[in-house]
């Protein structure tokens, strides 16, 4: 097995900006991460693949994804009353598929969220297609696999 230690060490430190990112709450530039058709899926069942006729707990255009952050900046959900700080940790990168287009790149995330003193963990397998850019890479899909997706989750005022 041939690793190509460039691309995903550039892999890599894009993820980990994009984690930092979202633990700093700075949607608007996590928003410009993004392919204007790219989605961000977060689903009910693991073992599922065909996400569009499927439920899942997300399933965000570029439209679903800042009307998301709007209501995180704005105040306006339930939970965005009392958000939550986040530090994610991710390991465990691999690329699993490399394309003219794109790359996929499989990882491993834990995000610890303290809300009103309660420190909660969600373990997660992340799923990245990348596109390539000028500039490093565009996000066009993310499909993050909770754990517990299919036990109780209770409002959250972060996006994974």
């Amino acid at each position: 097995m041939t690793i190509n230690m460039d691309l995903l060490n550039k892999a890599t430190a894009f993820i980990w900006y994009e984690a930092d990112l979202l633990d700093h709450q700075e949607y608007q530039t996590w928003l410009s991460l993004w392919d204007t058709k790219g989605l961000y899926i977060v689903p009910t069942d693991n073992n599922e693949t065909d996400y569009e006729n499927t439920l899942n707990l997300a399933l965000d255009d570029a439209g679903m994804r800042r009307m998301r952050v709007a209501r995180l900046e704005s105040g306006e959900s339930v939970s965005a009353g009392a958000a939550s700080s986040t530090v994610r940790m991710v390991s465990r990168l691999r690329i699993l598929e490399e394309t003219a287009d794109y790359i996929v790149v499989r990882c491993a995330m834990t995000l610890n969220e303290l809300r009103h003193g309660n420190l909660v963990t969600y373990p997660a397998d992340l799923e990245y297609r990348l596109k390539p850019t000028n500039d490093g890479f565009v996000i066009d899909r993310k499909v993050v696999k909770l754990m517990h997706s299919d036990g109780f989750l209770r409002t959250v005022s972060f996006i994974f």
